[in-house]
């Protein structure tokens, strides 16, 4: 059967994201070239631009793809828990497991800040993860926190969940990070 014309730029343009995330994950961001991008992907260097303007935007758009994938591993795992505190540890969990795909971390927290800087990274971050990271901190605090207060507080947790899934990348024991992630909500809520 064939496909329509939108299955076919769908599929060349998830054909350009996959290629870039293994070329990215490989060589790095600076390291790889559109050449290589297209021919990987199996499609011409018209292609790449009839979907992203450059290189930059396509690097864009495999962060957006994995923080997707990560956001929707939190919200499955996530759910089913009973209390705010629960909930928020089985989502620390999902992110590690999200974050243990190989290259992911790398692609995440070391090239995303590093090409978009910190403030393109960080709204890719909070486009699909901070809602939630904040929702339960709310629920665990409860509603007499002030909103700045709030906001403060799912920044600063969510560059922890940064920094020890990083360490855990490096060979950091993972039940030691989700110990100290347990620590740092229960001295929350004290």
């Amino acid at each position: 059967m064939a496909r329509s014309n939108k299955e076919r730029t769908e599929a060349t343009r998830l054909a350009l994201i996959e290629a870039a995330r293994r070329l990215f994950v490989e060589k790095g961001y600076a390291e790889t070239a559109t050449p290589d991008i297209v021919a990987e992907a199996g499609v011409t260097r018209g292609a790449l631009y009839h979907h992203f303007e450059d290189k930059k935007a396509l690097f864009r758009a495999v962060l957006e793809h994995e923080a997707q994938a990560v956001a929707a591993r939190i919200e499955t795992v996530s759910l089913p828990a009973g209390s705010p505190r629960e909930a928020l540890l089985f989502g620390a969990s999902a992110y590690f497991d999200a974050m243990a795909e190989p290259g992911r971390t790398r692609l995440l927290l070391l090239e995303a800040p590093a090409v978009l800087g910190f403030s393109g990274a960080g709204a890719i971050d909070r486009d699909n993860a901070e809602d939630t990271l904040k929702e339960g901190l709310s629920a665990l605090l409860g509603p007499d926190i002030e909103a700045a207060r709030l906001a403060a507080l799912t920044g600063l947790l969510s560059a922890a969940f940064d920094r020890a899934a990083i360490a855990i990348e490096a060979g950091g024991d993972r039940k030691v990070y989700e110990a100290a992630i347990a620590d740092l909500l229960d001295g929350l809520r004290a």
